[in-house]
């Protein structure tokens, strides 16, 4: 049994959201503030989070980029619920560590199927925990990236294109599977989000002269090699 923890400060969403998913076979916490949800993590280990965006003591995406500095959440499934739906705001959500991205109103049935892909994602198949090409080594448990003895400063979303191109090297990919593979296939966000990315990760791959091996296919996408392009 899944244990989801739910971050949210309206008490009838919060109760009518634990009910939802016991029904559905999840255990639940619940919390309304940042501070009740501090003080849950510190004596559990939840499988999943349900974050609000807006809390009365804190911001939930603020919160959100603290828990994952630390180890023990850095591969903790996040869905971030929120009022907040323009494009703009899904990209500050995905780039600030959340895994998905639900705007209110929102469908219990759609937020049961998401977190059933995240747990999914998260809990099967049993990812590498080290993954080393062209001179780059990415250590999975700890999302930390080093190209020779120099430690990569790479955003959240940059680390999991930077994970999903090396698990598939050479293989091209456009822009829809980037965010199928990367975002999940149900969050909807524009085609030109992983240009950006993709600028970003060629930027902090600069330094260590490794910005080549991420590789523009014209007319058909991106891939990660080590051969000329």
């Amino acid at each position: 049994m899944a244990h989801i923890l739910i971050v949210e400060d309206e008490a009838d969403l919060r109760d009518m959201l634990s009910e939802s998913l016991e029904q559905a076979g999840y255990d639940t916490l619940t919390a309304g503030t940042i501070g009740e949800a501090r003080r849950k993590l510190e004596h559990s280990s939840p499988d999943l989070l349900l974050l609000d965006w807006m809390l009365p003591d804190a911001s939930g995406l603020q919160w959100l980029r603290q828990i994952r500095r630390v180890k023990k959440f850095l591969d903790l499934p996040v869905i971030m619920l929120t009022a907040r739906g323009e494009v703009s705001d899904r990209v500050s959500g995905l780039d600030g560590g959340a895994d998905d991205y639900l705007v209110k109103p929102f469908s219990l049935k759609e937020l049961q199927a998401r977190i059933r892909s995240q747990l999914r994602k998260h809990n099967g198949g049993g990812p590498q925990e080290r993954i080393e090409i062209g001179g780059i080594t990415l250590e999975i448990d700890t999302h930390r990236a080093m190209a020779g003895s120099g430690e990569l400063r790479l955003g959240p979303t940059e680390f999991r294109l930077l994970k999903h191109f090396m698990a598939h090297p050479d293989r091209v990919f456009s822009r829809s599977q980037l965010l199928d593979g990367v975002w999940g296939h149900q969050v909807f966000i524009e085609e030109r989000t992983v240009d950006v990315h993709i600028r970003r990760l060629r930027k902090a791959l600069e330094p260590s002269g490794k910005a080549g091996l991420v590789q523009t296919v014209r007319g058909a996408g991106y891939r990660f090699s080590t051969r000329d392009n």
